[in-house]
């Protein structure tokens, strides 16, 4: 950042690796993302906004705020977009099923906006926007569809959030740092 950003101090974004759980502490003693980030952030109630698996990584937001937290992660207000590579050949009609809605135990899960980037082998790489997510939204929208040639499961193998509302992230993995009150 430059000289001429002032910091809000409301909002800090960090790039969440794979393999760090997204809470205060964990009982079983695996890595969570406070340890990615100072002292001060724990002791001072910093909270993530929202959640990603310990196998995703990606764009995840904090805040000391729980009105600006609730704002972030109420339904319909923050698109977020993510890059995904699925094993297992989507096809069009699966890009389909998605935008209209899966039948899932949480009720029905869909995307707003699924593009396909490209095909290796057997794997997909896909970009998926959504309006709300439920947890593991992604991995069970596409774990509900099934590979036309095997007919097994979809599986999301990577799963990665590369924005938040108008925020892209923009930092290495492990990084962290302050939204500036512009990008608020």
């Amino acid at each position: 950042m430059n000289n001429t950003t002032t910091n809000s101090n409301q909002l800090l974004a960090l790039n969440k690796p794979k393999g760090y759980i997204v809470t205060r502490s964990d009982e079983r003693g695996r890595k969570t993302v406070y340890d990615l980030l100072p002292k001060w952030a724990f002791n001072d109630g910093w909270m993530p906004v929202g959640r990603l698996d310990l196998e995703s990584k990606g764009l995840l937001f904090f805040t000391t705020n729980g009105q600006t937290g609730n704002a972030l992660t109420k339904p319909g207000n923050c698109i977020k977009v993510y890059k995904i590579w699925v094993r297992g050949h989507v096809t069009d009609e699966h890009i389909s099923q998605t935008l209209k809605g899966v039948e899932s135990k949480d009720g029905i899960l869909k995307a707003l906006d699924v593009k396909k980037l490209n095909m290796a082998a057997a794997k997909t790489k896909l970009r998926v926007k959504l309006g709300e997510g439920k947890n593991p939204h992604i991995r069970r929208l596409f774990g509900a569809l099934k590979d036309p040639k095997f007919g097994t499961p979809l599986k999301v193998l990577e799963l990665k959030r590369m924005s938040i509302g108008n925020f892209n992230l923009d930092l290495e993995s492990s990084a962290w740092r302050f939204l500036s009150v512009e990008e608020e």
